[in-house]
């Protein structure tokens, strides 16, 4: 009997996920990568491979506060980024990571600066 490591744990999610979830042009996907120091999110066209918008720890500057929080600024940082490129909605792809903690943060702060998914 075999075990999988974390990683290979969170790629197969992200390999179900992704069966299930594709962005277009109307609704491009949301794409989360958590690292241990920040968190990073994207709006994708996977039709024309391109990437709309963007939003990472660091593009919201020096940041006081616990990585929850950090997280909810990304996701009000992106809904900035997707309302400037013309974006209101989205489908959510949390990218094999559990839906708590900062993934659920990063998505409340989305809707909070006004994405729909």
């Amino acid at each position: 009997m075999s075990t999988l490591t974390k990683r290979e744990a969170r790629m197969r999610r992200h390999r179900r996920v992704r069966a299930k979830v594709a962005g277009t042009a109307d609704r491009p996907r949301l794409v989360v990568f958590r690292s241990n120091r920040g968190i990073f999110a994207q709006l994708v066209d996977d039709e024309a491979a391109r990437t709309l918008a963007s939003a990472s720890w660091k593009s919201i500057g020096t940041f006081s506060g616990s990585k929850v929080d950090q997280a909810g600024a990304v996701g009000k940082a992106l809904a900035t980024a997707a309302k400037s490129a013309g974006i209101e909605q989205c489908v959510f792809d949390r990218g094999g990571y559990l839906f708590h903690g900062r993934v659920k943060a990063l998505a409340d702060g989305a809707r909070e600066g006004g994405l729909q998914f």
